[in-house]
C-alpha cells in the first residue's frame, strides 16, 4: 500500500483585525490572524437570515508575514493557501492545550484594485484580481508579464 500524505488548505475569507507582525528571539517575522469564512449552508438552528462563520486561525512567517502585514488590513479580502498544524502544550496550571491553525505558504489578493483597502507602494510584490499570486515562497511559480499589441494572438 503506497504512502499517501497530503495537507493542502485553502483559505478565502476576510481578515478579522489589523494584522500586527511580531519578530521572535532570533528576528524571524511572524504574523498570526484570523480569517472569516461565511459557511456555504445555514445550520437547521438557523433560519439563514443570519450568514453563518467560521473563525480560523491562521500563521504566516518570514516573507509571506511581512507581505500580508504591509498589504492586507482588517477587513480585506484574502486567499490563503498552505496547510494546517496542530500544536500541544501544558499550560500553567498543567493542563494540556491544543491548538489547530493553517500556516500561510501564499497570500493572494482577492479585490480587484478599485475595491481594495490596501494602497500598494511602486516596485513591491502585487498580485491582481486576476489569480496571478500576491506572494509566494515557491521558487518555481511560474513569472508572468503583459503582452504589449495581443492583437495577433490566435485567440
Amino acid at each position: 500500500m503506497a504512502n499517501f500524505n497530503l495537507n493542502k488548505v485553502i483559505l478565502g475569507g476576510r481578515i478579522t483585525a489589523e494584522p500586527e507582525i511580531k519578530q521572535t528571539p532570533s528576528g524571524t517575522s511572524v504574523l498570526s490572524f484570523s480569517v472569516a469564512v461565511n459557511r456555504r449552508f445555514a445550520s437547521k438552528s438557523n433560519d439563514g437570515s443570519q450568514p453563518q462563520a467560521d473563525f480560523i486561525n491562521v500563521t504566516a512567517w518570514r516573507q509571506t508575514a511581512e507581505f500580508i502585514s504591509r498589504f492586507f488590513h482588517k477587513g480585506s479580502s484574502i486567499c490563503i493557501v498552505g496547510s494546517i498544524q496542530t500544536r500541544t502544550w501544558t499550560d500553567q496550571q498543567g493542563a494540556k492545550r491544543y491548538a489547530t491553525e493553517v500556516v500561510a505558504d501564499e497570500a493572494y489578493f482577492v479585490d480587484s484594485k478599485g475595491e481594495a483597502t490596501y494602497a500598494p507602494a511602486a516596485g513591491n510584490i502585487a498580485g491582481d484580481a486576476y489569480g496571478t499570486p500576491a506572494f509566494s515562497t515557491d521558487a518555481s511559480a511560474p513569472k508572468f508579464e503583459e503582452v504589449a499589441g495581443d492583437e495577433d494572438l490566435p485567440f
